[in-house]
């Protein structure tokens, strides 16, 4: 008989690990942006569940003592993960995503080779399977990622609280947190250059003070009215004081929450088109910003969903293209 130790062994692990997929997808289905999208994620997670009742048939089959404690570890680590992510943005998320697929794809790679030398084709043809799934998987998260780093809005959407670290980091790089830089560089240069630092220091504080002087106008005036006014008006005086930098990263935040008009859109007389219209229309639309303005005008507006579906059918196209996946 030929040792089946490390079959069992990679087989555990395998189980732990899809149950933690299955559970994550669930999550995500609540994230999904369009109906295809949820349909393929609700389908994921039950492919996922699929596996791991096929994988714990081959570790009974193979003499595996049964397991009730590792599908419980399994959702518990998928429960901590994405408690964890919504620390940080969408984008994050979706790597460590991606890394699951990557470790499952190679322990199931891994899986095979261990069956082929232990003569156990069950196993091994339950390690094909596996890697086809996985492969399918790592394929379309990678296009889920090009869809982000291209600037259109992803398949998923990101939570309250991923929205608010990404906000977080736009926030980081405004002028005001420049002069911050400015100002912790130049007080570690004061202490290695003593009294010659003194004028240079007295003028960034100063500079700083102003810059936080008119920001802090520029709240005190808006902070009061709604949302999108008070982005608008920001925009304003950004524009009004030459500091067209954060006006621009306002203007980005304005457009990412819908703030847009049919004239502003990249395709003339959108309001009046079909569905059918659109699903054509976009197929001219190559850059990822003008896709992006549309779904976000159609979902603050219209909300179709067949819409949206149909956009971002052209934007996943584009991410293909750009991570060299044939569509």
């Amino acid at each position: 008989m030929p040792d089946t130790t490390a079959l069992i062994t990679q087989l555990r692990a395998l189980l732990m690990l899809t149950q933690t997929e299955e559970q994550i997808a669930r999550i995500r289905v609540a994230q999904a942006r369009t109906d295809a999208v949820r349909r393929e994620l609700e389908q994921n997670a039950h492919h996922a569940a699929e596996r791991t009742t096929a994988i714990a048939e081959q570790l009974r089959a193979l003499g595996g003592v049964a397991d009730v404690v590792t599908p419980a570890v399994g959702r518990i680590a998928a429960l901590v993960k994405s408690t964890v992510e919504q620390a940080g943005p969408i984008d994050e998320a979706l790597l460590g995503d991606l890394q699951l697929e990557h470790q499952l794809f190679d322990r199931a790679t891994y899986l095979k080779v261990l069956a082929q030398v232990a003569k156990e084709p069950e196993v091994e043809r339950l390690a094909e399977r596996l890697i086809t799934a996985h492969s399918a998987t790592v394929e379309w998260l990678a296009v889920v990622l090009a869809e982000e780093a291209l600037g259109g809005p992803a398949a998923l959407r990101p939570t309250p609280f991923q929205r608010v670290a990404v906000g977080a980091a736009r926030l980081a790089n405004l002028p005001v947190r420049f002069a911050a830089n400015t100002v912790n560089r130049a007080m570690d240069t004061a202490q290695h250059a003593g009294e010659q630092t003194g004028g240079t220091f007295t003028t960034v504080v100063d500079d700083v003070r102003h810059r936080a002087g008119a920001l802090t106008g520029a709240v005190r005036e808006t902070v009061n009215v709604g949302r999108i006014t008070s982005l608008r008006r920001a925009e304003e005086i950004a524009r009004q004081e030459g500091n067209d930098t954060t006006a621009e990263a306002v203007a980005a935040t304005r457009r990412e929450l819908g703030d847009l008009t049919a004239d502003e859109l990249p395709i003339k007389g959108y309001d009046s088109m079909s569905t059918a219209q659109i699903a054509t229309a976009v197929e001219d639309v190559t850059e990822p910003e003008d896709l992006d303005m549309l779904i976000r005008y159609e979902e603050t507006h219209k909300a179709r969903s067949s819409a949206v579906s149909a956009i971002q059918t052209r934007l996943a196209a584009l991410a293909k293209e750009a991570v060299g996946i044939d569509s």
